[in-house]
């Protein structure tokens, strides 16, 4: 999705000796639904190498309606769709028209440049659709920030699940306790969906040096403090974090984070580099027409004021 400045999360102490941060999302209205925006953040610029997250929704749009993201560009970064419920079709500069649906993942590397659309299908816009999940953007790592753009698209069925009596973890991209998605990721990365049962407990072990945990659903306790939706927590690295679900509700969690990223990035818009300058030169490639257009579409976002 195409980004634009918000306002600075708010953050509240917590007394957990492992939490270093928690973060509450600005909510925004992008015309029909909702996002709250939890990264960047002035506190908290990233989580390993994860730079940008919205959690959209949930929203139910009326009949005939849904959402309508014209072309944008990108650079230095890979966009990460992943849905709770709904549907979403993805168009690229690539030719790339793939449609996504909860449980699966969407990773699209700009790389050096790329430009593409999310819009509600038309099949699903008939019985007014739903719409509920996480639109992320990870750094990509200085030697491939300039890499050529890709696409990939991975099933629900081809991620890695381990289920047991407490919690359903499927893990998205990079690793988690043994398992790996096969989700093209270039740099140490963690991103698994924890489903919580009423009671359930789900230990966040340390083998990532960054990690945060964001509350989608319900709500988590931890070390005794109560974490309610749209939270997001960022921990100090070298604890194993105990995350328990009320014993009368259900909660969904997302953990994100991983290495150290090899060193600042510069976010404007849509576009993310370790240089201003490359930034620059994004924003006058995109007012003067010079990244590639998208198969089919004839709008596009225009250049917002700097």
């Amino acid at each position: 999705m195409s980004w634009q400045p918000a306002e600075p999360p708010d953050v509240e102490p917590r007394g957990c000796p492992a939490l270093e941060l928690v973060l509450a999302p600005r909510e925004r209205d992008l015309g029909g639904f909702s996002v709250r925006r939890a990264l960047p953040a002035p506190q908290r610029h990233m989580v390993g190498p994860f730079i940008f997250w919205d959690q959209m929704g949930p929203a139910r749009f009326a009949p005939g309606r849904g959402i309508d993201v014209r072309p944008h560009p990108h650079i230095g970064l890979a966009t990460v769709t992943y849905l709770f419920e709904g549907e979403i079709l993805h168009r690229d500069s690539l030719g790339t028209v793939q449609p996504i649906r909860p449980g699966a993942v969407n990773w699209m590397t700009a790389g050096r440049g790329i430009v593409h659309s999310e819009r509600t299908p038309p099949a699903a816009r008939a019985a007014g659709p739903a719409l509920s999940g996480i639109q992320a953007w990870v750094a990509l790592p200085r030697e491939h920030e300039e890499t050529a753009p890709a696409f990939s698209h991975h099933a629900a069925e081809a991620l890695p699940v381990l289920d047991d009596a407490g919690a359903r973890v499927r893990v998205i991209a990079g690793t988690f306790a043994g398992a790996r998605s096969p989700v093209p990721v270039r740099w140490e990365t963690l991103y698994v969906d924890v489903q919580l049962r009423p009671g359930g407990r789900f230990a966040l072990p340390s083998e990532h040096a960054e990690r945060a945990l964001y509350v989608a659903e319900g709500r988590v306790v931890i070390a005794g403090d109560d974490a309610p939706a749209g939270r997001m927590l960022v921990f100090r690295p070298g604890d194993t974090i105990v995350i328990a679900a009320p014993a009368d509700t259900a909660a969904r969690v997302l953990c994100l984070g991983g290495a150290p990223m090899d060193g600042p990035r510069h976010v404007w818009w849509n576009f993310v580099s370790s240089s201003r300058e490359r930034l620059d030169a994004a924003a006058a490639d995109w007012e003067a027409g010079r990244f590639p257009a998208v198969p089919g579409e004839t709008e596009r976002i225009p250049l917002p004021a700097r």
